[in-house]
């Protein structure tokens, strides 16, 4: 067994997996990581499943010391990570000396972060996962959803593996404007033929109003013309409008259901690169029918076979 000793953390430094599933029929959302392209790709350096518990770091301010020799992995966001003094940069596993001090400072690209050791960070599963979900008290270290805090210690016990790099080729490019591949949904159909020109040919900007719930998005005003809804289940990703015609892209941490119309749903891939938008940041949607949209998840899925 092995542990790092956390020196400083923020509320956006979680324990987080691939999420909680078979659940929503509860009213039990999902979690997990924001950005699991970056999850998978800090447990792959180790070789690591895929979907282990890493942490997730938001925009810095967290910091741990080894208190044994380990060797870990960075991916995700350059949140300005130091060894002691000396800079590291993410996509690669690294050792990590007993006694050493790893840092994430801030964002120099990226927002989110994500550190893996080997075999995953040991948690407490609640319901299949230790995703932390800190609204219905669930996941994390110790079961009941709390972010990672100062002077706790996180443990894992997997072997350390030989160090590597993310191929320079593989690695997301966090673009200053992403297009965000969008499923198109039931309701597409009842909302005005000027708001789906807008909502697909204009800018959408991130509000500040934004947590692992869902983000604002500002821009053109939405005009919903279809009859009320009843609620139903919201998937992950789905882009909801509001009476004040602004989109919600709701994220894993969601309600599972709701009754706003939705102009559909973003894909896995997209949820990625909008996990990396900082506030202020501005993207686009693109129209997208489901085959499409499946046929570019299975393919990306293929670089870790």
């Amino acid at each position: 067994m092995k542990q790092l000793k956390i020196e400083a953390s923020t509320a956006l430094c979680q324990l987080q997996d691939a999420g909680r599933f078979g659940v929503r029929h509860l009213g039990v959302t999902q979690g997990g990581a924001l950005d699991w392209v970056a999850m998978q790709w800090a447990n792959w350096l180790l070789g690591n499943p895929l979907g282990a518990p890493v942490v997730e770091v938001a925009l810095g301010g967290f910091s741990v010391v080894a208190e044994q020799d380990c060797v870990l992995a960075l991916a995700g966001a350059d949140l300005e990570a130091l060894v002691d003094d000396q800079p590291l940069l993410p996509w690669r596993s690294f050792t990590l000396a007993k006694g050493q001090r790893l840092t994430l400072k801030q964002p120099k690209q990226g927002v989110r972060a994500y550190l893996a050791a080997p075999g995953g960070f040991l948690g407490e599963d609640v319901l299949g996962s230790c995703a932390t979900v800190v609204r219905e008290e669930l996941g994390g270290i110790d079961g009941r959803g709390t972010a990672l805090g100062k002077g706790q210690v996180i443990s894992f016990a997997g072997e350390s593996p030989a160090l590597r790099e993310v191929p320079a080729a593989m690695r997301p490019s966090y673009v200053a404007k992403p297009v965000l591949d969008l499923v198109m949904g039931a309701q597409i159909g009842d909302f005005s033929g000027t708001s789906l020109f807008e909502a697909f040919n204009r800018d959408w900007t991130l509000d500040s109003r934004a947590d692992r719930m869902g983000i604002r998005l500002l821009g053109p005003e939405l005009v919903y013309q279809g009859a009320p809804m009843i609620s139903e289940g919201i998937p992950l990703g789905a882009v909801q409008v509001p009476p004040d015609g602004q989109p919600i892209v709701l994220l894993n941490d969601r309600q599972t259901i709701g009754g706003y119309p939705r102009l559909g749903a973003l894909t896995p891939l997209a949820l990625a690169q909008l996990a990396q938008c900082m506030p202020g940041a501005s993207v686009r949607f693109r129209a997208v029918v489901q085959d499409e949209a499946w046929r570019e998840q299975q393919g990306y899925l293929g670089r870790w076979l």
